[in-house]
């Protein structure tokens, strides 16, 4: 692994530890020398995991849509790569990343995972994707999950890989042993 992408949002969020643990991930993913890959903010979980990776040695890319540039805009990362669109942007992000997180955040956030997540489950990605559940933030997301599968919507497997912790070394471990699902999606077929 080289780079790991982190999804989070641009605002801090009710919980303290929301912050703390951004800062806590980006200092993680410095001391594996893995870069960050992340939306380009200077806000939010965004500017507390970008800072703590940057101060930790680690090399960070911001990939941010234009409609953002110069206004949110973190001023000391590596790399900016601006791109014309939401969708240009999550396409540069995968391909200049090795693996996803998702910290808290707002729809931008589940968006990101989502897609994602679809992509490993038909196939597109073999990049482990994880969520970092600071203080039971995704429980509903997961149990919601859970219904899928129960429902048959998503295959038991793919819902499993979803790499879910609390703590950002322990994700990061999990990463480094991750294997793929090499499953079709459908479950009927």
């Amino acid at each position: 692994m080289k780079n790991i992408c982190v999804f989070c949002g641009s605002n801090p969020g009710a919980d303290p530890a929301y912050l703390q643990i951004a800062s806590r991930l980006g200092e993680e993913i410095a001391s594996r020398r893995f870069g960050l890959v992340y939306g380009g903010s200077n806000l939010g979980l965004m500017g507390a995991v970008a800072k703590s990776a940057l101060e930790s040695g680690s090399n960070v890319i911001g990939v941010m849509p234009k409609v953002f540039e110069g206004r949110v805009q973190h001023p000391d990362l590596n790399k900016i790569i601006i791109t014309d669109t939401m969708h240009q942007r999550k396409a540069k992000m995968f391909e200049i990343s090795d693996g996803f997180i998702a910290l808290p955040g707002g729809f931008g956030t589940f968006e990101e995972l989502l897609e994602m997540l679809t992509w490993s489950q038909i196939g597109y990605s073999t990049k482990p994707c994880g969520i970092l559940n600071v203080n039971g933030y995704y429980d509903g997301l997961l149990k919601f999950f859970d219904k899928a599968v129960e429902m048959r919507f998503v295959k038991k497997e793919h819902r499993n890989a979803i790499i879910v912790d609390i703590y950002p070394k322990n994700i990061l471990d999990k990463f480094e042993k991750y294997k793929p699902v090499t499953l079709d999606k459908w479950i009927d077929r």
